[in-house]
């Protein structure tokens, strides 16, 4: 059986999961939709160019324009948004209304919520929406899952990801791997996990660690960021002790990025202060530190040419056979130079197009269903396998 996908957003992620498809989604045609038509053409003839086939169809689309997207959506049979998160309501509705399966790439777990106000909506109309599906929040948890079917009980839950250069580069050691805005994010806030059996919020960019992953990668930080655990923490409060996540980082990133953080560099609020907007004039206007920082740190972590790489570390501690067990499972992926997708587009964009995929075959239940929920870890660790991507278990 064959069957209409259509992709929202032909950026890096968006591309990676056509290519994904393309391979595995025994697909008819994929829609690649985006407001940008020569960005839409350029990425879909690069996927029919690698794939040798002429499935990737691009059509510009205004994700802003409900009667646009309702338009582009019909007919298809699973839906994957890789559109900025806080389109993702509006994304949601629109897939209900055409009766078209829907995930999506999230980030942003009060998002997330809103999407779940839908449950009874798609329920309704037979179509299932998994959000929160692409690598932190998402493949790492639904590995979490899959560690914990590997127990008799399980206690702990602790995931650790990065996306890092695979040559590091001072100040920072760290190479951008999508926005600098979104990373900022990521970094402020209040991360929501379980502690003590307990739902809780923790502040972001706090509680650093260190820990050792394997060549080249070596020695390592991590420090709490937001959105990573999605919904896990409500999922799993009464039956866990513990469930938390961490951003990793190369050694120094956290100390020099701390300062500016605790400077308050990180800060949206615009401040005044004095600037020269003409030849012996000076003035006072309004700037935002955060946009400030953004505009003035980019630079010295924009590597495009570098190759990167992502580290993924799930550890699940309990009772195997009535005796404590834990279990590591380990992903080190590395920028493709036969493709050139990088390492995070492969554990971005594939994960979230297996999950697009099962959704096209029917294989998961309808209404609004959290990742951790509805998609089986056993499945999804063999689909992954097919990808090259490669999960060491050590138990």
């Amino acid at each position: 059986m064959k069957y209409n996908y259509a992709i929202l957003g032909a950026g890096q992620q968006g591309t990676a999961a056509a290519y994904d498809m393309a391979l595995f989604g025994e697909a008819s045609q994929i829609l690649l939709l985006d407001i940008n038509l020569s960005q839409a053409e350029k990425s879909a003839q690069k996927v029919n160019h690698l794939t040798g086939k002429d499935l990737v169809h691009p059509l510009q689309v205004d994700v802003t324009s409900f009667e646009e997207l309702t338009r582009a959506l019909s007919g298809c049979d699973a839906v994957l948004s890789a559109v900025p998160y806080y389109f993702n309501p509006t994304v949601t509705k629109a897939a209900i209304q055409v009766k078209a399966n829907l995930c999506d790439l999230g980030g942003n777990t009060q998002i997330v919520f809103k999407q779940h106000e839908l449950h009874d909506q798609a329920q309704k109309a037979g179509v299932s929406i998994v959000p929160d599906c692409g690598l932190a929040p998402g493949m790492g948890n639904t590995l979490a899952v899959y560690a914990m079917e590997k127990l008799d009980l399980c206690s702990e839950i602790k995931i650790r990801c990065g996306g890092l250069p695979q040559n590091p580069k001072p100040p920072f050691y760290y190479k951008l791997v999508f926005s600098m805005e979104g990373l900022i994010n990521e970094y402020s806030g209040k991360a929501t996990i379980l502690r003590n059996e307990k739902i809780m919020e923790i502040p972001a960019f706090s509680e650093v660690e260190t820990l050792e992953f394997p060549t080249p990668v070596g020695n390592c930080e991590a420090f709490v960021t937001t959105g990573g655990t999605s919904t896990c923490p409500w999922s799993f409060e009464g039956k866990l002790q513990s469930y938390d996540y961490k951003t990793v980082r190369y050694p120094g990133h956290y100390e020099k990025m701390k300062l500016f953080f605790d400077l308050g560099f990180f800060d949206p609020e615009p401040i005044e202060i004095k600037a020269a907007l003409h030849e012996r004039k000076i003035e006072t206007v309004k700037v935002s530190p955060r946009d400030f920082f953004c505009r003035m740190a980019a630079p010295a972590m924009s590597f495009p040419e570098d190759p990167d790489l992502v580290v993924l570390r799930v550890t699940a501690k309990g009772e195997k056979n009535r005796r404590p067990a834990e279990i590591q499972l380990d992903i080190l992926d590395f920028q493709d130079p036969k493709t050139g997708f990088s390492a995070m587009e492969r554990t971005t964009g594939f994960p979230a197009s297996i999950v697009a995929i099962m959704l096209a075959k029917g294989g998961i239940e309808k209404g609004v269903i959290s990742l951790e929920k509805g998609v089986p870890g056993g499945l999804f660790v063999k689909e992954l396998s097919k990808r090259g991507i490669h999960l060491t278990e050590t138990t």
